[in-house]
C-alpha cells in the first residue's frame, strides 16, 4: 500500500501536465473549429508551457535548477561583453 501512495505522490505533477497538455490540444482543435484564433493561440501557449513542465518534471529540473542556469547565463555574458572593444561597431537606425 505504501509502494502505491508513495508512486500516487511522484506521479502526481507528471500525470496533471500529460492531462492539461490533452486538454489543451483538445481545446485548440475546438477553437481552430469554431474560429477562435485568439483562444486557440491561448490554448496553445497553455500547452507548450504544459509540455515543458512534463519535461522538467521528467527530467528532475527544478525552478532552483533554472534560476541557477539563468544566473549563470548571464554572469558569462556580461564576462564575454567585457572583452568587447569599446569601439564595437554598433548599428544605430
Amino acid at each position: 500500500m505504501a509502494t502505491i501512495t508513495t508512486s500516487m505522490v511522484l506521479l502526481r505533477w507528471p500525470l496533471f501536465s500529460a492531462v492539461l497538455m490533452f486538454l489543451a490540444s483538445t481545446l485548440n482543435i475546438q477553437f481552430r473549429k469554431s474560429d477562435y484564433a485568439g483562444l486557440a493561440v491561448i490554448s496553445t501557449c497553455l500547452g507548450l508551457g504544459a509540455a515543458c513542465w512534463f519535461a522538467t518534471g521528467l527530467l528532475g529540473i527544478t525552478m532552483v535548477d533554472v534560476a541557477t542556469i539563468w544566473s549563470n547565463m548571464k554572469v558569462v555574458m556580461i564576462e564575454a561583453m567585457s572583452h568587447t572593444p569599446p569601439d564595437w561597431p554598433v548599428v544605430m537606425t
